[in-house]
């Protein structure tokens, strides 16, 4: 059964922790040199195969017993949490994009350079993580699909407008202070329950 509220949390969590990630500017820098629409089909269709992979993993914690899996979770957010505020910025790499501007080829290279930068990332461990948390599978897998397709669409079209007013020193300490409260959550669930 679909949770709002679930995948409203989902949605925050994961939206909060993309936003400073490569992948939001290299779908920036995509999206100035070729048409928005093929770069995002083939980005969007990239996200569905992580968060696919991430609600797998996500549901497979979900048998084991429930206070160890609080416990890995809450661990795991901090360390999530710890990496955003200590990760040094090694500046991003350059995003080689096709010469043909067809849509096959467009899409084919955003969904590749997704495929290949995301996974295992961040968000993708924090996917499987709310998946375990919550389990709920559907709500957890719109959220966190919802909110990498909608940082992809400010990488896309709007990513500059965003950093101009936003400093994205900002947005990583929210990012990291929503996990460590998901983690408080987590722990403290373990501890007493």
């Amino acid at each position: 059964m679909f949770s709002f509220t679930v995948a409203a949390v989902v949605f925050g969590v994961i939206f909060l922790a993309e936003l400073p990630d490569k992948t939001a500017l290299a779908g920036l820098m995509l999206g100035t040199r070729y048409r928005p629409s093929y770069v995002f089909a083939g980005v969007a269709a990239a996200f569905l195969v992580h968060v696919a992979l991430a609600i797998a993993a996500g549901s497979a914690l979900a048998l084991l017993p429930h206070r160890a899996v609080q416990a890995v979770v809450g661990v795991l957010f901090l360390a999530g949490a710890a990496v955003l505020l200590f990760k040094k910025d090694d500046g991003e790499d350059e995003v080689t994009a096709p010469a043909d501007q067809s849509f096959w080829k467009v899409s084919g290279a955003g969904f590749m350079m997704i495929l290949v930068a995301e996974f295992g990332d961040l968000t993708q461990i924090m996917t499987a993580n709310l998946a375990a948390r919550y389990d709920d599978p559907l709500s957890v897998g719109i959220g966190a699909v919802l909110a990498l397709w909608a940082v992809a669409g400010l990488g896309i079209l709007g990513g500059r407008t965003l950093m101009k007013y936003v400093p994205l020193k900002l947005i990583t300490k929210v990012a990291a202070g929503v996990m460590a409260l998901l983690a408080g959550f987590s722990l403290y669930e373990a501890a007493t329950g």
